[in-house]
């Protein structure tokens, strides 16, 4: 049971990828559809920042006055910033910066999508796939003759 609250973000992950998947797969309303895909999207993006956090590390930013300066005491201060930084444990900012990225995208392709429903209520008059499908089979929009 233990384990489970030390990899509780873990399990955060899957139950929120479980139900994003479940409302994609469950529901025939688009607008539905595209906020599983969003929840699904969440999900990953948590996955992410939780395997880019490393326990007991600082931030990569190192102080100014630590890189720069005259000699103090015969020792170049340079070289003691340098020698600091080997010693010191930094999380690493590539996944953030990443997921920051792909949440610009996400947001975009939501925009998109949504954007799409309401072209294809304005065409259809709904955005159940069901309906949608019927109104295809109706006026034969898949290109059978008959």
């Amino acid at each position: 049971m233990s384990g489970l609250f030390e990899h509780f973000n873990f399990a955060v992950v899957i139950i929120l990828m479980m139900v994003g998947l479940y409302v994609v797969f469950a529901s025939n309303n688009m607008i539905k559809k595209l906020v599983g895909l969003s929840v699904f999207q969440t999900s990953v993006f948590l996955l992410y920042i939780s395997m880019g956090k490393v326990n007991g590390a600082q931030p990569p930013i190192i102080a100014e006055e630590d890189l720069h300066g005259a000699s103090e005491g015969g020792h170049d201060v340079v070289a003691q910033g340098a020698h600091h930084a080997a010693e010191v444990l930094y999380s690493n900012p590539l996944p953030h910066v990443l997921i920051l990225t792909a949440i610009v995208v996400g947001v975009a392709t939501l925009a998109i999508g949504l954007a799409l429903v309401v072209r294809i209520r304005e065409v259809y008059g709904t955005i159940e796939e069901d309906e949608i499908d019927a109104l295809d089979y109706e006026i034969n929009l898949e290109g059978a003759a008959e």
